[in-house]
């Protein structure tokens, strides 16, 4: 029965619970001993990657246009009647693996993420995490459709990026405040759902018998491998040598624009003489020139991306009521990813393209493993696959190599993606920090007006060097903006440590171009059959929070930063 599932969830789009019942109950029921094993398991793999396909198609749908009636009658339909049970039935079928005390080769670390979520389930939280998706969908229409008027248009905030990187500082300032007026119109809304976050999540930690939400995600995101205190050394280690960095760009900045002071409209301008780089016209020419760079990192990867151009596996274009943000989801039982981005015309896309193809090669590395618990990768090296491709390709970014620039352009290109890093990493501690402070102080956290104020104080301990007097409100706020807090709770810190390993790798390949991308295929096509520090040491990385790995990869990039001109 299992072998004439659908390939794809395209064909399954309306199945209800009464459709897949019988496949897990077939599966509960069956005997499992070492014979019966690998053909259970593959059994599991078939039906889980389809219902896993199934919530991804169902989810792109309402991204691709928030305004599409259809797709969120869909995707409710789909949290209302059907993740509770799936998610029941796959409850069952962990604790039947659990209790045969089999442990198949290949399976010890995705047994221990197995373990972690059995001990987490609780049938009280199956609504309560469906109803979370859905305020999740509804944050995500409440940013879609924000637009504002610009030059007799209706443009959305990212098609003002270009805007902030013009000469004239008036105009950015002008455009700056627009986005911001109409960012602070959705205050109310965004503050209402998350009331509604906030009480789900309390709930939901409680269900469980853990001390607070925090916990709760630790172990619901299998964080095996360093504890909040790792992060706190994290945050301190970038305090102090990555912040003073950071006010050394801010404060170049604001002397090559001849500034006084620099405001939050300076931050992306250009010098005075040069004008902002403009790598492709449209998308088809982000395609084209991307694939070409992939290519000559390696053919095969670059194979891998022709794939999903073929198959339209990718959604480039920013437009009116389109999700916010970029990310690679995966089609499992079609054993595809798909990229997702709103384009805009700016050196931020070439990265963003690149970024998310290494997430997608992640995807395409992985195939061969048989079952799909051994295709969960923890997210701290996840983001190491999407990072370091940044990297990868950035020898490949001129026109001579397939790519974007003129020399000029791909070293300032260069200059600023490395200037991008340095400055991420506070806004990453700001981001941790808060959500720290959150689910850890949950009844006053739940009132905005003190996610205001805790957001306010990290971001001064933080982000130094802009000067942002008379736009307190429009600091303070900044946490409502940032989608990662409301959707995906405590998944950001996973971006510092993973820019930390993707330098290491980066640091090989300016040794030896080759034996880094070969290094970086092999931990890829690991998996997660091997626990988070040995993905890591097979990409030639070592996992960590210290000071002094921080302080090699800061040095690493001023030096670097400097033999390109900047």
């Amino acid at each position: 029965m299992f072998t004439d599932l659908p390939r794809t969830a395209n064909d399954i789009l309306d199945w209800s619970w009464e459709h897949v019942k019988s496949y897990y109950t077939e599966l509960a029921a069956r005997p499992l001993d070492a014979a019966t094993i690998a053909s259970w398991l593959q059994d599991w793999t078939r039906i889980g990657d389809l219902m896993s396909e199934l919530a991804s198609r169902l989810y792109v749908a309402t991204t691709r246009n928030t305004a599409d009636t259809e797709a969120e009658r869909r995707y409710h339909a789909y949290l209302t009647n059907l993740y509770p049970a799936i998610m029941a039935a796959e409850q069952n079928l962990r604790q039947k693996l659990l209790e045969s005390g089999l442990e198949p080769a290949g399976l010890a670390i995705p047994l221990r993420t197995i373990r972690a979520e059995a001990a987490l389930y609780c049938e009280d939280n199956l609504s309560l995490l469906a109803e979370e998706q859905r305020l999740c969908n509804e944050y995500n229409k409440v940013v879609g459709a924000q637009t504002i008027e610009w030059k007799d248009r209706e443009l959305t905030i990212q098609q003002l990026q270009p805007v902030y990187q013009q000469a004239d500082r008036p105009t950015r300032e002008r455009a700056w405040r627009l986005v911001a007026q109409r960012q602070q119109a959705d205050r109310a809304a965004i503050n209402e759902l998350w009331g509604k976050f906030m009480h789900l999540r309390r709930q939901i930690a409680a269900n469980t018998g853990l001390p607070d939400y925090r916990a709760y995600m630790w172990q619901w995101l299998g964080r095996f491998d360093y504890n909040p205190e790792n992060c706190f050394e994290f945050q301190q280690a970038i305090e102090d040598i990555v912040v003073p960095a950071a006010q050394r760009i801010y404060e170049k900045r604001r002397q090559w624009l001849g500034l006084d002071r620099l405001r939050p409209w300076d931050v992306d301008a250009q010098p005075p003489e040069t004008q902002p780089l403009r790598p492709f016209a449209d998308v088809i020419e982000l395609e084209t020139k991307a694939e070409s760079m992939l290519q000559r990192v390696d053919p095969e990867l670059g194979g891998y991306f022709a794939i999903m151009r073929r198959e339209r596996l990718l959604d480039l274009d920013n437009r009116k009521n389109k999700g916010p943000g970029g990310y690679c989801t995966v089609f499992d039982a079609e054993q595809r990813p798909f990229i997702f981005m709103n384009a805009v015309g700016v050196a931020d896309n070439v990265r963003t393209i690149l970024h998310e193809a290494g997430h997608a090669f992640q995807v395409f590395e992985g195939i061969h493993l048989p079952y799909r618990q051994q295709r969960e990768v923890p997210m701290e090296f996840s983001e190491v696959a999407s990072m370091a491709m940044e990297l990868l390709a950035s020898p490949y970014l001129t026109t001579d190599e397939g790519g974007f620039y003129t020399a000029e352009e791909a070293a300032r290109a260069r200059i600023n993606h490395m200037e991008h890093i340095i400055l991420f990493w506070p806004y990453m501690a700001v981001v941790d920090a808060f959500q720290h402070w959150v689910y850890t102080n949950h009844s006053a956290a739940t009132d905005p007006a003190n996610c205001d104020a805790q957001w306010e104080k990290q971001w001064r301990r933080f982000m130094r060097g802009i000067d942002w007097s008379g736009l307190e409100t429009e600091m303070s706020t900044g946490w409502q903006r940032k989608q990662h807090i409301h959707r995906y709770p405590f998944y950001y810190i996973e971006y510092g440590l993973a820019q930390l390993g993707a330098i290491q790798v980066w640091r090989n390949a300016l040794r030896d171009q080759a034996n880094a991308v070969s290094n970086y295929r092999k931990a890829l096509a690991l998996g997660g059959t091997v626990a988070l520090p040995d993905l890591y040491d097979t990409a030639g990385a070592r996992f960590a929070f210290d000071h002094q790995t921080i302080q090699t990869a800061v040095d690493l990039l001023e030096e670097t930063i400097a033999e390109l001109g900047g």
